[in-house]
């Protein structure tokens, strides 16, 4: 008898083959594969008369196949069959698909589903599935696929991995939350969800398996929120940081004000302040962490500003410089790309106290990089970085204070899973004098028409982004794509305009001179990859135009349009793309319809689910197989609070109790091993 961690070829059936097939979408064991649950059903359970079907749309029909028609054999083979109910008839059309035209026999009554087509006066169902009305399951599921696999071959190896476990264990929850929370045991929710009776059934399996995945998740991360709750070593008192204000070449907002006092009260407390701060593109989050650095320096800490780019902080470097340097707070750059004595210098200072704010990439966290009295922990863009990188920054520190800076809006269904103990600030107000920047959705016929409003602005003193896209999948395509254009470009319509090329592959003085010189207003305009979403704030730059937008997340979309806008001047942020997939257009009209970035992160969260929202390697999380937050945010806040107490009681999970569960996070979070479970 099999075992859920038992290579799935031991399932009859799974061939070798079969098994590299479902390598390819990360499935290896017979668990994992009845863990693949369906991202929908065919529902066949309320077929409509013929007459009813609208042309158009997605519908079942039972109705009795009554005549083949004559195929046609051409390039692509079409075959047809006429279906008919008491309310009229309607053509079956199978394209390139004669076994299904085969399987449908003559006489038969059965219940198809697919898109109706035609006209009024002559419906058609397009390449349908179908059931025999008798059939048990009437909502069928639908699968993740990949190349050689079909629905029905990952359906029918479902129900053989099933039928083999029948007498297996599946990891359970404790009785007591069961009950409590009117959950049904794992093996009976993985089967109904597979293969549901009813929608009720689907439904009852579907939310108890969430709500377990949902619980094991909270729990694992209430154990590593626990971890960081000791007494800090870094409680300050009020300090008068009017000079700080009084420095500044402009006036803060209210936002900025705000959330500047409301850290302060945190830093004086006993326990480390842990606090996210989050804004839009332009809010001014720097400036508040200026602010905070400034007063940690006068309570006699350092501070460490630690951000994913090389670019990034060089940008945060010259910022904070700018604020706090006339004051007299020493800041200091500490990246991979300075030489050895740089570095050495550099890390003398920190070491003995003379640098009190250290910008800097992962080389922070690095065993040579020893601070005096690190007070304030600040990570920008914090969800590139894994638990682990933060934890390592912060134990250099006697439990120093905590800022998590992040440009990314994120919902709230999402952020209670991230975020769920911080306290949050938020930047609800844009500087006086910015407009929102105006955006397009255009084809690639109107690219002359661009070109001339680039070269318009251009003449008029300002400057443009032109970016595109970076393809991850191949990396040197990302240089020859970008060079590729920037070269037609030189020799056509930039002809005479000083352009500048920026991408990933280049080397970090290369990227830096371009940079400095885009700044200062040497390049007017920028052929640029991604390199440029985020860390780079010039005022004078007015249009964003991105080429290939249909391959750009909503949020990634989102931050370099942040760009521009920066400054007073009317800024402009254009869309190029020829696609017509939904998932694209919902997400040009989104871009064109609002620039708030919280509405925009719900539209991408709800468009590619939170496994995609930012991607494994960047948030950090446990990849989950059902949950979905941008579903139900009743699930989230229940399993936190149940999470919450259960940690107060027993914090690491200890107890005989609570046995079961610490098993279920361990094999949750195994594959993250920053987060130390093993």
């Amino acid at each position: 008898m099999p075992d859920l961690k038992d290579d799935i070829k031991t399932i009859s059936g799974i061939s070798d083959k079969r098994a590299a097939l479902y390598k390819k979408i990360g499935i290896e064991t017979v668990g994992g594969l009845t863990a693949h649950y369906p991202r929908g059903y065919t529902d066949f359970t309320s077929p409509v008369e013929i007459n009813r079907a609208e042309v158009g749309e997605y519908a079942a029909i039972r109705a009795v196949a009554t005549k083949r028609l004559t195929p046609y054999l051409g390039r692509v083979a079409v075959y047809k069959i006429l279906l008919t109910d008491e309310s009229g008839a309607i053509i079956c059309t199978f394209f390139n698909s004669e076994y299904s035209y085969n399987r449908v026999i003559i006489n038969r009554e059965y219940i198809f589903y697919g898109k109706i087509g035609g006209n009024v006066l002559q419906k058609e169902i397009i390449n349908p599935l179908f059931i025999n009305p008798e059939d048990k399951n009437k909502l069928t599921p639908k699968y993740r696929l990949t190349a050689g696999l079909t629905n029905n071959i990952v359906s029918a190896d479902i129900r053989a991995a099933l039928s083999a476990l029948k007498n297996a264990e599946y990891p359970e929850l404790p009785e007591w939350i069961k009950e409590s929370h009117s959950l049904i045991d794992v093996k009976s929710a993985v089967e109904k969800i597979h293969f549901p009776a009813c929608a009720a059934d689907c439904a009852a399996a579907k939310r108890s398996l969430v709500f377990r995945e949902m619980l094991v998740l909270q729990l694992g991360l209430a154990i590593i929120r626990g971890r960081n709750r000791k007494l800090t070593g870094a409680a300050m008192q009020s300090r008068d940081i009017r000079a700080f204000y009084g420095n500044l070449p402009f006036e803060p907002t209210r936002a900025q004000l705000r959330a500047v006092d409301e850290c302060i009260a945190d830093m004086k407390k006993r326990v480390p302040m842990n606090r996210l701060l989050q804004g839009d593109v332009g809010s001014g989050k720097t400036m508040v962490a200026a602010a905070l650095a400034y007063n940690a320096c006068l309570n006699g800490f350092q501070t460490a500003l630690m951000v994913p780019t090389e670019i990034l902080a060089n940008q945060h470097y010259k910022t904070l410089g700018e604020f706090l340097s006339p004051l007299g707070v020493k800041v200091v750059l500490l990246t991979g790309g300075l030489a050895a004595a740089e570095k050495k210098q550099i890390r003398a200072e920190i070491a003995n106290g003379e640098a009190m704010v250290v910008v800097g990439t992962h080389t922070l966290i690095q065993k040579g990089t020893k601070f005096n009295a690190l007070g304030l922990v600040a990570t920008d863009e914090q969800h590139r970085f894994g638990v682990g990188q933060r934890s390592e920054l912060i134990s250099k520190g006697n439990n120093p204070h905590t800022l998590v800076i992040s440009a990314t809006p994120i919902p709230r269904t999402l952020g209670l899973i991230i975020y769920g103990d911080l306290d949050i600030s938020l930047l609800d107000e844009m500087p006086k004098g910015r407009l929102p920047v105006k955006t397009y959705g255009v084809g690639t016929s109107y690219r002359e028409r661009l070109y001339k409003f680039i070269v318009k602005h251009v003449n008029e003193g300002k400057q443009a982004y032109i970016v595109c896209p970076l393809i991850e999948e191949n990396p040197a395509a990302e240089k020859a794509s970008a060079v590729k254009y920037y070269g037609e470009l030189r020799e056509t319509w930039l002809r005479g305009i000083p352009a500048g090329l920026l991408h990933g592959r280049m080397k970090q003085i290369e990227k830096d001179k371009i940079m400095e010189l885009f700044k200062a207003g040497e390049i007017k305009v920028l052929v640029s990859t991604t390199v440029i979403e985020v860390g780079v704030d010039v005022p004078n730059a007015v249009i964003m135009l991105i080429e290939n937008a249909e391959q750009f997340g909503l949020s990634q979309l989102h931050q370099l349009r942040g760009r521009v806008g920066r400054g007073n001047e009317q800024s402009y942020c254009i869309l190029v793309t020829d696609s017509d997939s939904p998932y694209t257009k919902a997400r040009i009209d989104t871009m064109t319809r609002t620039c708030d970035g919280f509405e925009i992160a719900s539209e991408d969260l709800k468009l590619r689910g939170p496994g995609n929202f930012f991607g494994q390697e960047q948030h950090g999380l446990p990849v989950l197989k059902i949950a979905d937050m941008s579903e139900d945010e009743q699930i989230p806040e229940e399993t936190r609070r149940l999470a919450k107490m259960i940690t107060d009681d027993d914090p690491e999970l200890t107890s005989c109790g609570n046995a079961k569960l610490r098993e279920l996070v361990t094999e949750l979070f195994k594959k993250s091993s920053e987060y130390g479970y093993n």
